[in-house]
């Protein structure tokens, strides 16, 4: 059997159907480039006829260059009762300039009757007669059988029906939809496997994740013998998301030995899924497997001493695969050998009989007393090891700031800060107005910086958390900021603890920003 999988990425159609989601023309551009780099089979574009937005996407992308990627239109087959010539949807798929159409059609009787109010029988001429007239221009044609599993559950007879006469009709692929995201998989194989055994080639699947098994659906459907897959990059699609094709690529080409894209592009899947998450403007999830951040994280002391005498103990894969990488967390489960992995990660000639890991041992244990907590904060604690080693060396120097609110406010911009920091004996003053303190901040330091240092501009903050410790003394308490920032293709999170939580933000800010210096500079030594 073939042993190839096509990938049929949906982000830009299925995916910005889900809650919150809105793409720009430009966005998708971008996404589509990306999606090009990383070599999907086929990247489903939006519908041509349904919005001027994606109208304009078609025409624009013309000017890309795809070089592993065919581009494709989505759209229905024609409406009831009117012949395909005057049907405006068709014609605005043919007018897209693509080669590659995929049209849904009702498979379900229940849809047919009740929800489109039409007969069986002009459900079948629907489907028969949109892909012939499609295949007469010599298109590529994907089939699309909507609610299949739910139809093929309630009335087989009919929708068997559906995909003969999709077959007949000259359809280069039949996709099986499990719309409603309903099914389970022990439904699944022996579906499929009974479709296979009729003569049914070139089966695609497609599967939403409203029962939390998409994922699953879909590796069980290419087992059975589905070869193309289709799904989204993050899991976005409408209700709960449809099949997250970072995992099931990954579960593809590193357990199941498929090809599906080209095996020197898998270490670009967590930048890439980052990237796509950025564009969408969404935060990438850290229990995501295999591109989350949390995917090879580590935390228990055994689990971490197990895992530096022999990955594989408590690592399904490599994270280099797919171009994560292994991560200690700093916690009070934590042993020597976390502590001494993450100090050499620093400085390898570091022992655990040093002088330099004690010193770094008490001084965590300070902060820690002090109500720091450096699980989750690996930026700060990066920091502190090179502090304590002595190699830390400022980027700048803060001479004031003054944070001015605004109260009651009578814009979004309630808060400004003015800032005066010195780098290298060179004063810089700035001004930055924010929605809150915190935010006049971030903008006044990174304004001020980067008039030193211009790479600091692409980086942002992307979450931001407050804990207070020691609630029993209300307002008098202390507490911990944690905030995490990203320059669209890292992340990394930093903390800062203080009796007034601007100051306290100041510190994880200002942590922030000195450990993506820092990460600048690792980069100019290595060229």
């Amino acid at each position: 059997m073939n042993n190839k999988v096509y990938i049929f990425d949906s982000t830009l159609r299925d995916g910005s159907q889900a809650q919150g989601i809105s793409f720009s023309v430009k966005d998708k551009l971008k996404i589509t480039k990306k999606l090009d780099e990383l070599g999907v089979s086929y990247i489903e574009a939006g519908n041509p006829g349904s919005n001027p937005k994606d109208a304009e996407f078609f025409e624009k992308v013309k000017d890309l260059e795809l070089k592993n990627s065919k581009l494709c239109a989505f759209g229905s087959t024609r409406k009831a009762n009117i012949k395909v010539e005057e049907d405006n949807n068709l014609q605005a798929l043919l007018d897209s300039g693509v080669d590659v159409f995929c049209i849904f059609g009702k498979t379900w009787d229940f849809h047919v009757t009740e929800i489109i109010k039409t007969t069986l029988e002009e459900n079948l001429a629907m489907i028969k007669e949109s892909i012939q007239y499609l295949k007469a221009f010599n298109k590529e044609v994907i089939f699309d059988a909507e609610h299949f599993f739910d139809g093929f559950k309630n009335n087989s007879d009919y929708a068997l029906k559906v995909l003969s006469t999709a077959k007949e009709a000259g359809a280069d692929w039949i996709v099986l939809c499990d719309t409603n995201g309903g099914v389970l998989p022990s439904s699944i194989k022996p579906t499929v496997d009974f479709l296979v055994s009729i003569g049914f080639k070139n089966l695609g699947i497609h599967c939403h994740n409203d029962s939390g098994t998409a994922v699953a659906n879909s590796l069980i459907a290419v087992e059975a013998g589905v070869r193309q897959v289709q799904g989204t990059f993050t899991g976005l699609g409408e209700r709960c998301g449809n099949a997250n094709l970072s995992t099931i690529i990954p579960n593809l080409m590193l357990k199941m030995n498929f090809e599906v894209i080209p095996l020197e592009n898998l270490d670009k899947l967590v930048s890439d899924y980052r990237y796509i998450c950025e564009v969408s403007n969404i935060i990438p999830n850290d229990r995501e497997a295999y591109v989350g951040s949390c995917a090879f994280a580590h935390k228990g002391g055994m689990h971490v001493d197990a895992v530096q005498k022999n990955p594989i103990s408590f690592e399904h894969v490599s994270p280099l695969k797919v171009g994560n990488e292994r991560t200690v967390l700093m916690s009070e489960v934590a042993g020597r050998s976390t502590l001494m992995s993450m100090i050499n990660k620093v400085d390898p000639g570091v022992t655990k009989d040093s002088e330099a890991t004690g010193r770094i041992m008490k001084r965590l244990k300070e902060l820690e007393h002090m109500g720091y907590q450096f699980e989750g904060a690996e930026g700060s604690f990066e920091l502190l090891v090179i502090k304590e080693l002595g190699l830390f060396k400022p980027s700048f120097e803060l001479i004031e700031y003054r944070v001015m609110i605004d109260e009651p406010s009578r814009t979004d911009r309630s808060s400004t800060v003015t800032m005066k920091i010195k780098v290298n004996g060179v004063l810089e003053v700035t001004a930055a107005d924010g929605n809150g303190p915190v935010n006049a901040l971030d903008k006044a330091l990174r304004k001020a910086l980067s008039v030193f240092y211009p790479s600091i501009s692409s980086m942002y903050l992307t979450d931001y958390k407050v804990r207070v410790i020691g609630g029993d003394k209300a307002s008098s308490a202390k507490v911990r900021v944690l905030i995490e920032s990203t320059d669209g293709n890292t992340t990394w999170t930093t903390v800062g603890v203080s009796y007034d939580i601007v100051e306290a933000s100041w510190k994880a800010l200002v942590d922030s920003v000195e450990y993506r210096l820092l990460e600048d500079e690792k980069v100019n030594i290595n060229k």
